[in-house]
């Protein structure tokens, strides 16, 4: 198997030396190139074509946000699609988590974890998965309950949201299969880290319910697995 191919953007010298020799250091991982700010970086995004793109929130020109932003219309525009964006800042704001999200970041990863789980986080997002930390999550879902008033009240009827940063072909999926009620409360607690047993147990249903609304939340937002679901829920607004 190949190594999976890592380009460091990071303006700050000593984070993005230290980020290089413990990624080197780790069977697997190879990093092909550092660039220090986001006019470089998107240079040698489209000259490497890294695996995954570890991508600082912070740089000095222009923001890891538009930069995502700009390379993702770059790949839309190319075909180029292999690439995937792993954001690594200090912030986990909702403004900043949101927005990260909305430009096509696949993942979102906090500074301060270690940085074996950074490892984690580069082979999940390679493999097509988005690594999504707890508190960020958290963070989120917290906004989306404050951002929908009156979203105690009970309605039959099934609610559905504009997928404003989702394609196209999963934007028709939903408008043809709306999640339900259930299901929103369901896709909620999945976001916020819940097992199916604890799911379960706050929603005074069996797993094998729960397993059955998962199955059906997967199918309608396209979502190989529950991390994916959770990724496509924070980008378009569906949790609340």
């Amino acid at each position: 198997m190949n190594d999976i191919s890592i380009l460091l953007i990071e303006d700050h010298d000593l984070t993005r030396m230290g980020l290089k020799a413990a990624l080197q250091a780790h069977g697997g991982l190879k990093v092909i190139g550092e660039a220090a700010n986001a006019t470089q970086g998107l240079k040698m995004l489209e000259n490497h074509k890294p695996d995954v793109a570890v991508v600082d929130i912070g740089l000095p020109d222009m923001d890891g946000i538009e930069l995502t932003r700009k390379f993702k219309r770059y790949q839309a525009e190319t075909g180029q699609l292999n690439t995937k964006i792993l954001i690594l800042t200090m912030d986990h704001t909702e403004d900043a988590v949101l927005a990260a999200f909305a430009a096509g970041a696949d993942s979102y990863y906090m500074k301060e974890t270690s940085i074996s789980k950074l490892t984690e986080a580069i082979q999940a997002t390679h493999g097509g998965n988005s690594w999504i930390d707890p508190a960020i999550a958290n963070v989120v879902l917290r906004k989306m309950r404050q951002g929908f008033p009156g979203d105690n009240q009970i309605s039959d009827k099934p609610k559905t949201v504009k997928i404003e940063a989702l394609a196209t072909e999963y934007e028709q999926v939903l408008e043809t299969y709306p999640l339900t009620q259930r299901e929103l409360e369901i896709l909620e607690l999945i976001v916020a880290g819940c097992s199916n047993g604890q799911i379960a147990e706050k929603l005074y249903i069996t797993v094998g319910t729960v397993k059955t609304h998962v199955r059906n939340i997967l199918n309608k937002l396209c979502a190989d697995d529950r991390t994916q679901a959770a990724v496509r829920a924070l980008r378009s607004g569906l949790v609340g």
